[in-house]
C-alpha cells in the first residue's frame, strides 16, 4: 500500500512541477499547449496512481506477498524517473511529458494485465477449493515443513479440526492419529516425486469416545516443486468401513450356507448309500429312506427359495404386486393349510379377529408366506396338546393392521431374544426338536420392513410360549 502512495504522491509531484514551470517561464499558446499536454498526462497519472493504490489494498488484503514486491519496486522507480521538464523548453516539454504518458500507459496496461492474471488465479484457486469441498473423501495438503497448507470440509470433519484456523501449522498440533503423521512424514522425507504409498488405516473414535471405529483406504504420495523437487504431500482418506462389513458379512454367509446345505446333504448321501447297499431289505424299510430323502431334499429346496428371495430383496429388484390384502382371510386359508400337520401333534389351530375389515396394500402371495413361516414355526416348538392363535386387528394409531401368532410352546431365552432374524441363526437346544434353515424369521423380516415399510416383533418367556407381531402399513404407496 506504501509503495501504490509513493508512485501516486510521486506522479501527482510531478504534475504540480509542470505546472508551476508552465505558469511562471510560458505563456499563450505555448502555455495552452502544454497545460493541454499535462492534462493528458495529470488525467493519466491519476488513473494510474488509483489503479496502483487499490491494487496496493487488495494486494495486503490478501497478503500476497509477491505482488506488494512487484508494486514496491514500480513505485520506487516511478518516484525515481520522473518527467524531467523544469529548465526545457515547450517542445522539449511536450517530449518528455509525452514520453512519460506512454510509459503511464504502458504501466498501468502491465497493471490490468497482473490484476486480470491475479483474479484468475484467485478463481481458480477458489475453483479448486469447491473441488476438493465437494468430495467424500478427506484430503490433507501439508508442506515441505510439514504444515498444513490445505484440507477439505471432509478431513476438517473426520481429524475434528477447523480448517481456517488450522492453515500453516504444523500437523503435529491439528492431528492427533499418530500413525497418519508418521505416514505423511515418511513419504515427505523419501524426497521422491514417484512415491505413493497405500495402506489401510482404522481410525479410532475422537475424544469423547463416541461412535465407532472406521476403517480407511489411505493414499499418500508427494507433490512436485519446480525449485526444490518435492514441495509437499496430499494426503487422501476414503472411507471402506462399509465395504468390509459387506465383505465379511459376504463371507459369513457364504461360510452359514455351506454348513446348512452340508446338514441335508450328508443324510441324503447317507441313505442313498444304504439303499445301494441293499441295508434296507423290505419295502417299508425302503419307504421311509425314500421319505427321508425327500425330506431333506425339500429343505435344502426351501433353503435355495429362501436365500434367494432374501437376496432379491437385498438388492431390490424383488418384483412386489400390491393389492387390497383381506388378513383375516389369509390367516384363515394358513390355518386350514397347517391342520394337517398341528393334527399330527394333537395341537389346536385358531383365527382370532374382530367384525371389522382388516385390509391393507401389500403383496397377498408375500403376506401368506409371513404368517405361514410364523405359524409352522409356532407348530414346530410348541409340544403336543399346545395352542396356536392367529390374531388379526387394526392397529389405528399407526394406521396398520396388526398380525400376531401366539404359542404355547417353549419360549425364547432373553439372550437370544435378539438374534433371531439373523440370517441362519437358530437356537443351540432346539436344534434337535425340529429342523429348519434358520432363515424363514430373516425372510420375513425383509418382506414386513424391507418391501412393506411395516414393523416386526417378538416377546417371549421361556416355557411359556412366544408371541411373534408384525405390522403392514393401511397405505404404503409403493414407498
Amino acid at each position: 500500500m506504501r509503495a501504490a502512495g509513493s508512485l501516486w504522491m510521486a506522479v501527482a509531484g510531478a504534475g504540480v512541477t509542470v505546472l508551476a514551470a508552465a505558469g511562471a517561464g510560458l505563456a499563450g499558446a505555448q502555455f495552452l499547449e502544454t497545460a493541454s499536454a499535462f492534462g493528458r498526462f495529470a488525467l493519466l497519472s491519476a488513473a494510474v496512481g488509483g489503479a496502483a493504490l487499490a491494487w496496493g489494498l487488495w494486494s495486503l488484503s490478501r497478503t500476497q506477498a509477491g505482488a506488494l514486491r512487484m508494486f514496491t519496486a514500480i513505485g520506487r522507480a516511478a518516484a525515481s524517473e520522473g518527467p524531467p521538464v523544469l529548465g526545457l523548453g515547450c517542445q522539449e516539454a511536450d517530449s518528455a511529458l509525452r514520453a512519460w504518458s506512454e510509459k503511464c500507459e504502458r504501466l498501468s496496461a502491465s497493471l490490468r494485465e497482473a490484476e486480470v492474471r491475479l483474479s484468475i488465479s484467485e478463481a481458480e484457486r477458489r475453483y479448486a477449493e469447491e473441488i476438493l469441498n465437494s468430495l467424500r473423501d478427506a484430503v490433507i495438503v501439508t508442506d515441505p515443513f510439514n504444515e498444513l497448507t490445505m484440507a477439505n470440509e471432509s478431513a476438517g470433519r473426520l481429524l475434528g479440526f477447523d480448517r481456517t484456523g488450522a492453515v500453516s501449522r504444523p500437523i503435529d498440533q491439528i492431528i492427533g492419529d499418530d500413525t497418519l503423521k508418521r505416514l505423511i512424514k515418511e513419504v515427505r522425507q523419501s524426497g521422491v516425486l514417484s512415491r505413493q504409498k497405500r495402506v489401510e488405516h482404522t481410525l479410532a473414535p475422537g475424544p469423547s469416545g463416541e461412535g465407532a471405529k472406521q476403517a480407511f483406504d489411505v493414499t499418500v504420495a508427494c507433490l512436485p516443486d519446480p525449485r526444490q523437487g518435492v514441495g509437499g504431500v496430499v494426503t487422501i482418506l476414503r472411507d471402506i468401513t462399509r465395504e468390509k462389513e459387506i465383505s465379511q458379512m459376504k463371507s459369513d454367509f457364504v461360510s452359514q450356507a455351506s454348513h446348512e446345505l452340508r446338514t441335508p446333504l450328508s443324510a441324503i448321501n447317507a441313505y442313498v448309500e444304504m439303499l445301494i447297499d441293499s441295508e434296507a431289505p423290505d419295502e417299508a424299510s425302503r419307504r421311509e429312506f425314500y421319505q427321508i430323502i425327500k425330506g431333506e431334499a425339500d429343505r435344502v429346496s426351501r433353503m435355495i427359495d429362501n436365500m434367494l428371495n432374501i437376496s432379491r430383496i437385498e438388492a431390490g429388484i424383488v418384483q412386489v404386486e400390491r393389492t387390497e390384502v383381506d388378513f383375516a382371510k389369509v390367516a384363515a386359508e394358513v390355518i386350514e393349510t397347517m391342520q394337517p400337520q398341528a393334527k399330527t401333534k394333537n395341537m389346536s389351530l385358531s383365527v382370532k379377529t374382530g367384525p371389522l375389515i382388516y385390509t391393507a396394500q401389500a403383496d397377498r402371495d408375500m403376506m401368506y408366506q409371513v404368517v405361514m413361516n410364523l405359524v409352522s414355526n409356532a407348530i414346530k416348538y410348541t409340544p403336543e396338546g399346545g395352542r396356536v392363535t392367529v390374531s388379526v386387528e387394526n392397529d389405528d394409531a399407526s394406521r396398520s393392521v396388526l398380525v400376531s401368532v401366539s404359542d404355547t410352546g417353549l419360549g425364547i431365552p432373553p439372550d437370544a431374544v435378539g438374534k433371531l432374524f439373523e440370517k441362519f441363526f437358530r437356537i443351540e437346544n432346539y436344534k434337535r426338536l425340529a429342523k429348519g434353515t434358520g432363515l424363514g424369521l430373516n425372510l420375513v423380516k425383509h418382506i414386513v420392513e424391507t418391501v412393506h415399510h411395516g414393523k416386526v416383533g417378538v416377546s417371549s418367556q421361556v416355557g411359556m410360549g412366544s408371541r411373534f407381531w408384525f405390522t403392514i402399513p393401511y397405505d404404503d404407496q409403493g414407498r
